[in-house]
């Protein structure tokens, strides 16, 4: 697109303030302009505005909503052989070389007080590696057990993006083959006032953001990605996002309930710790699964009981874990009648000029950001599964520099999980009622990422370390 026409184009739309202070920048500013406007589709704007920001902007729909259904673990009353079955069918196609792994990774760690991105922030209770290294080495690992090269690929931001790729040049990619490791940027989408005209941010540059994980899947296509993975026979990918070191990156049973199953997406649910637990909920509504986000979901919802059971009636929580077909993302990305995930609006306080050209911070919200979340694609996905997982081997995120969800929790977590493994395999180790040992150790995942490898690998141990302050095992 010529340069007056892109000008034009945003006159045209009504958008015309966007280049209000054109003509006072330098060329090369004047260029980023216009290269910042050429990423943002008009008609999707409009769109969004009429639906998001009008009178008549669509609100949740909670009607014909219920549980959505999951395979419970087979010490939760699940069927044991299923679970057998599904192990083996993952690890089929983990040694057919069909699976990757996918990391949403572009946030920065700013809520930790850390600045930088996310996943270069160190979360390790000895060595303190950060959440790229713990996620190469599960790679890594699972690569060896299954005897075939493990993919990866990595969304970063536009914030982050340069500074991601030079932190794994700096660490030669934890090992990993630099071959097999790809980053691409997130989509971005521009920020609007609540009358739909999109903001500046400084007289030369947009106020542009994120747009949300939702985003990955057309991030995937227009990278290139997918074309990649089907040169390479990859048809099914492990998604999670960048802050949950405890994640099992390559699980085979989870693998194989979605290969078995004919999924083109599916989950991993937790169950809730307590009712207003701020996680989504895992639905159905109309015959579909979908998730309602907890902000979403009335109290009284939440807080329903099972009477048969006496648990909570919404107790499938989302934690970010899921499996995509190939194909699947594919469709979602081409969008077309129909299939394509919805936006969700999010009022936000955003950094902005004003009409002479002035910087402007904001005390409350004065605008709207567009996002889509990933877990909209379940509705449109056949054969949709959700699987049980226990949040003590899964989740545990690194969100807050303080609390729930914290540094802190997650180091515990993560000790805890050690002694477990420890534990289950005859050595001794002292823990408190919570299960947290007495000492600090750590397991690197190239030594055992989940419990099956640990076992496996200690069963092989000549001598069998006593478990002390400060043991490290790799």
């Amino acid at each position: 697109m010529a340069t007056p026409s892109i000008i034009e184009a945003f006159e045209r739309a009504g958008q015309g303030q966007v280049f209000a202070f054109y003509s006072q920048l330098d060329a090369a500013a004047q260029q980023r302009l216009l290269a910042e406007a050429a990423e943002i589709d008009l008609a999707e704007v409009e769109q969004l505005n009429r639906t998001l920001l009008g009178k008549n902007a669509a609100t949740v729909n909670l009607d014909g909503l219920a549980p959505a259904p999951f395979a419970p673990l087979p010490e939760n009353g699940g069927n044991a052989d299923d679970w057998a079955k599904a192990k083996a069918a993952g690890e089929a196609a983990l040694r057919a070389g069909r699976v990757a792994a996918f990391t949403v990774a572009g946030g920065q760690g700013t809520r930790l007080g850390y600045d930088g991105p996310k996943g270069t922030y160190p979360v390790t209770p000895l060595k303190k590696k950060t959440l790229f290294q713990v996620f190469a080495e599960k790679i890594r690992a699972a690569a060896i057990r299954y005897g075939k090269p493990i993919h990866w690929f990595i969304m970063t931001s536009h914030a982050n993006h340069e500074a991601t790729e030079g932190f794994f040049k700096e660490n030669t990619f934890f090992g990993l083959d630099a071959s097999l490791v790809h980053f691409f940027r997130q989509g971005r989408m521009p920020a609007v006032d609540f009358n739909g005209k999109i903001l500046l941010e400084t007289t030369g540059t947009i106020a542009m953001s994120p747009d949300g994980h939702g985003g990955s899947l057309r991030a995937l296509d227009r990278s290139g990605a997918l074309d990649l993975m089907k040169r390479e026979g990859i048809d099914t990918l492990s998604y999670f996002q960048v802050d949950n070191p405890l994640i099992r990156v390559i699980d085979p049973t989870f693998i194989g309930f979605h290969l078995l199953r004919g999924s083109e997406m599916s989950s991993k649910m937790v169950p809730k710790a307590y009712a207003e637990e701020k996680v989504g909920h895992f639905c159905t509504q109309h015959g579909k699964n979908v998730v309602v986000e907890y902000s979403d979901l009335p109290a009284s919802y939440q807080k329903e009981v099972d009477e048969k059971t006496g648990k909570l009636r919404y107790i499938a929580g989302s934690v970010a874990i899921h499996i995509f077909d190939a194909a699947f993302i594919r469709r979602m990305a081409a969008g077309g009648e129909g299939v394509a995930l919805p936006f969700h609006r999010a009022d936000k306080k955003i950094p902005t000029v004003d009409a002479a050209g002035k910087a402007v911070k904001p005390e409350k919200a004065n605008g709207v950001k567009f996002e889509m979340f990933v877990f909209d694609a379940l509705p449109f996905a056949k054969n949709p599964v959700i699987i049980e997982a226990k949040r003590a081997d899964d989740f545990s995120p690194v969100k807050n520099a303080e609390g729930l969800d914290s540094p802190k929790t997650c180091r515990e977590d993560q000790l805890r999980q050690f002694a477990r493994w420890f534990k289950a395999n005859g050595a001794a180790v002292a823990t408190d009622a919570s299960g947290l040992p007495n000492v600090a150790v750590e397991v690197s995942p190239l030594f055992g990422y989940d419990e099956d490898s640990f076992a496996d690998r200690w069963a092989k141990a000549a001598t069998k370390p006593a478990i002390t302050d400060g043991l490290y095992l790799e």
